[in-house]
Order: structure tokens, then sequence, then C-alpha cells
């Protein structure tokens, strides 16, 4: 499923891939909705309704995963509301494990996330997910989400790699389209990104797994090769 031993860089995305993503589904689609009928007066059904029609109007953009976008747009705190709901925040399955591993294989691991650097301080005070991994990166920083092509380029340029030498792990069958396209070695699909929600189908191209103890093992056999971690990468 896994060729662990090509290998020097593993992207990660954050939510519903380390982190439950029934966090933001219950926020968007529940806490959400019930604020923000309370806020207009509104019964909450057709609070919903309303919203989840302006989401998924910008699905694929920036602005969807935007905080500071939907702040605006619907005279709401985005964080503050987030940070209500927090408790929810936690990692999913043998994430820290794997996390673990790949440190001690001596793969470089980088979180690659859509999520705007807001939430993602809010779900690291939370988590100290960043002391497990090598770099953090939001796709807010370079302007433009995973989705679009140019993504991975501009990528290079901040924090380079070989994309032949790369696997990206993600929940988003179009971001791991995305790379794919962009020439990353390996992609691999979660399935399961939210442990309230059945499993997502497995994709016709991309190799799936529903938690990490599925690619454990073979991570595990791989001995720390420190030279992984030398010389430049492009």
């Amino acid at each position: 499923m896994v060729n662990w031993s090509t290998l020097d860089t593993v992207f990660l995305d954050m939510d519903g891939t380390l982190l439950d993503l029934h966090f933001d589904s219950h926020f968007w689609l529940e806490h959400l909705p019930k604020r923000y009928a309370e806020q207009n007066n509104l019964p909450p059904e057709q609070a919903r309704e309303t919203l989840v029609t302006m989401i998924m109007a910008e699905r694929g953009s920036l602005n969807w995963y935007c905080t500071d976008y939907w702040s605006d747009r619907l005279c709401v705190d985005i964080n503050r509301l987030k940070a209500e709901v927090s408790d929810r925040i936690g990692y999913r399955p043998h994430a820290p494990d794997f996390l673990a591993s790949l440190r001690q294989s001596g793969l470089r691991s980088i979180i690659v996330t859509n999520c705007h650097p807001d939430p993602l301080a809010l779900k690291l005070s939370l988590t100290g997910l960043d002391k497990h991994v090598d770099a953090i990166i939001s796709s807010h920083e370079l302007g433009k989400p995973k989705e679009d092509p140019h993504f991975w380029q501009d990528l290079g340029r901040r924090i380079p790699y070989r994309r032949e030498n790369t696997l990206m792990v993600d929940d988003s069958f179009p971001v791991l389209e995305s790379a794919r396209h962009a020439g990353i070695g390996q992609c691999l699909a979660i399935l399961e990104p939210d442990s309230k929600q059945a499993p997502s189908p497995q994709h016709p191209f991309i190799p799936g797994i529903h938690h990490f103890d599925e690619v454990l093992p073979d991570l595990q056999l791989q001995q720390s090769l420190p030279s992984r971690r030398q010389g430049g990468y492009n």
C-alpha cells in the first residue's frame, strides 16, 4: 500500500487525517447553525439550510476554509464559537503512534493543511500536534487551497521536497487527485475521517485505509535512515 523505502518526506493533512473530523463536522453542521439561528431569530432548520447552501457554494476555494471570510460574511465570531465546542478536538485512532513511528524511521513529516491559522492555533494548543512533526504549512500562507494545481509548486518554494520521494496522506479525494497530478510519488486516502460518520468508499486509483494501524507494521519495519534527512530537496 505504501512503499516506505522510497520516501524521505511525508505530507500529512490535519483535519480528518490526524485529528477527528467530527469537531469540524459538528461545528459547521450543528453548532454554527444553532448560534446563527439564535442571533438572527430563525428556525434552526432554516438557519442550517441557509448556511449549508452558502458554504457549499465556496467548496474547493480558500474561502471555504477561511474563518475570517465566514466571520465577516455571517457577522459572527467564528473563532469564539469554535472555542465553545473545542472539547471535541482530538486525535484519530493510532495517529500519535503513527507520528512517532514516522520520526523514528527518519522520515520528514510535514503537516500541509487547509485549516486557517486561527483554528489551527486552537487545535495545536489542545493537542500539541506541532511537537510531533517537523513543520506545519497552512494553505492560507500560500494564498490557495491544496485543491489548486499550483499549490504544490508554491509549497516547494517554502519547503523544498522531491516529489517522487514524497507521500501525501489526506481524507480529501480532490486534494489527493491534485497532489497526484502534481507528481507526488505516492498518495494515501483516509476513509474514516469522522468517528461519527460512515466511512468513504475506496477511491478507484488511490489506495485507502480506515486507520493508521493498517500501515504501522510496515512503517515500523523501516530502520532509522539518517541519510533521508541529509542533502537538499528539489
